[in-house]
């Protein structure tokens, strides 16, 4: 018998539920639960992430692998120490392992330095934890970065997370749309693109009007990720 299936059976007694009311909640087709715990076989992996991204406040670890506490409290939903923003803007939302399908890793400023056109590494040690956040799911995003600085403003503000999609090819850029650069001399920067009066520039243009446009030669970009979304917490 798949060793998952019971906690699934346990998750649903403590929330009361019956397991065809859980089938209901994570959009599963009648029996897809149950005729997998009455026979013992194995579910698919998209309705056990599909469990995790519904029922948050359980701890995946301990859906998968039935490790540690079943239900997640504060300090395991965000553990590291009180007053880093990312991490308690992010605190709402299931932390997953890289294993998981679906997780986004939060990378840190040294990680998007490693950006290329082509392909997207990240080191383990520059990853600050993996999130599954539903909304994000069909956005093709690579990585999660927080924001710094005041030139987005009020779009975007200091210590908000954003969803990246790198682009892999520069003919498909969305003009007047947010993107993260990184950049030889200025590393990275968040600028909405729009076009330059040289071929040979993009401009980018601040939503702070303090913020004047100016233009970024193209070869001193070293590559872009459009930003697909945001996570703000007041």
């Amino acid at each position: 018998m798949c060793k998952i299936l019971p906690r699934i059976k346990e998750l649903a007694d403590q929330e009361g539920i019956t397991i065809g009311a859980l089938e209901r909640s994570i959009g599963a087709s009648k029996g897809v639960l149950s005729r997998a715990i009455n026979n013992g076989t194995d579910i698919q992996s998209k309705w056990l992430q599909a469990i995790v991204e519904n029922y948050p406040r359980y701890s995946a670890q301990w859906l998968l692998s039935g490790e540690g506490e079943m239900i997640l409290n504060e300090n395991s939903q965000s553990s590291v120490k009180a007053g880093d923003n990312n991490f308690s803007r992010l605190s709402q939302y299931q932390r997953a392992s890289d294993s998981f399908i679906g997780a986004i890793p939060l990378v840190s400023e040294k990680a998007v330095g490693g950006i290329s056109n082509e392909y997207f590494s990240i080191k383990k040690d520059d990853v600050l934890g993996y999130y599954i956040i539903p909304k994000f799911r069909n956005l093709g995003v690579d990585f999660l970065i927080e924001v710094t600085g005041d030139s987005m403003m009020p779009h975007l503000s200091p210590g908000d997370i954003i969803a990246c999609s790198i682009i892999r090819n520069s003919k498909f850029i969305q003009w007047n749309k947010c993107h993260l650069i990184a950049t030889r001399e200025q590393g990275l920067i968040i600028k909405r693109i729009m076009p330059a009066e040289s071929n040979d520039n993009l401009k980018a243009v601040s939503d702070n009007k303090d913020y004047p446009p100016f233009d970024i030669p193209k070869d001193e970009i070293i590559s872009m990720a459009r930003v697909v979304g945001s996570i703000h917490l007041e």
